[in-house]
């Protein structure tokens, strides 16, 4: 589709199924990168899949179950054998707790969570570490959130907490490989108009989403920093809606869902 720097390589998208992950993807195949999607439903990953290979690029879904670590390193290595060694990784694939106050939490809802936005980060970069240092570098960009420097009760407690320790991880990928041709960057946005929404206490009304973030907003940062010549690191990036909306009623819902009795 394109000659350009990301022509041929191989990019791993997680969470490509919708939202974030979906615009990620459709973006850098059409930047030429041979794109592996990621994802638990195979049937959306296919629609993402098939509509990349429609617009001329090449793209192949991988099903996966992100919350377990042996299975991410199995579909890291299918990946591997069939498109060759992974030179980008998005980490994208997301996860916030139905119930927010963690007074009221389920002990599973904190595991999940941290399982998906955390232990499945590291997982991933795990399996395709070798090959990039080997290789003289590679590029991982984590989408984390701004509920990793702003907590509170919209993404609850685990939520918040494994989006700050992915940005951790990445600052140490950087301290500890940079100088091994390794690019880490980890992306925090706010509130963007994907399906996590309906996680919510609250679920946002149309109008409240209609002035968030679009998820192409941010798909295009992602591609910015593929893009960028390999001298070139982008550590971190905080990105935002420009109209902030009155979360408060969202966050008094939040306190009180899942309350006993």
């Amino acid at each position: 589709m394109t000659d350009g720097v990301l022509a041929g390589k191989v990019a791993v998208v997680t969470g490509a199924g919708g939202g974030l992950g979906r615009a990620t993807a459709l973006l850098l195949a059409a930047s030429g990168t041979r794109t592996a999607l990621i994802g638990r439903r195979a049937g959306i990953l296919e629609e993402t899949a098939a509509a990349i290979r429609a617009a001329g690029g090449e793209a192949k879904a991988f099903p996966a179950d992100l919350a377990d670590p042996a299975g991410v390193a199995a579909v890291m290595a299918d990946i591997r054998a069939q498109l060759g060694p992974v030179d980008i990784l998005v980490n994208n694939a997301g996860s916030a707790p139905p119930i927010k106050n963690m007074q009221w939490m389920p002990e599973e809802q904190w595991t999940e969570t941290v399982a998906v936005n955390l232990t499945a980060v590291y997982a991933a970069v795990k399996a395709v570490l070798p090959d990039m240092l080997a290789r003289g570098g590679g590029t991982v960009v984590t989408v984390s959130s701004l509920a990793a420097i702003r907590p509170n009760l919209l993404g609850g407690a685990p939520y918040g907490a494994a989006k700050a320790a992915v940005q951790n991880f990445m600052g140490y990928l950087r301290a500890t490989y940079r100088n091994e041709g390794l690019r880490a960057t980890t992306i925090l946005p706010g509130e963007i108009n994907t399906p996590i929404m309906d996680t919510r206490a609250r679920p946002p009304t149309e109008a409240e989403r209609a002035r968030m973030l679009d998820p192409d907003d941010v798909a295009q940062l992602v591609l910015l920093v593929c893009n960028l010549p390999p001298r070139a690191l982008v550590e971190d990036i905080a990105v935002s809606p420009t109209f902030q909306r009155d979360q408060s009623g969202d966050i008094a819902i939040s306190r009180d869902l899942g309350r006993p009795g």
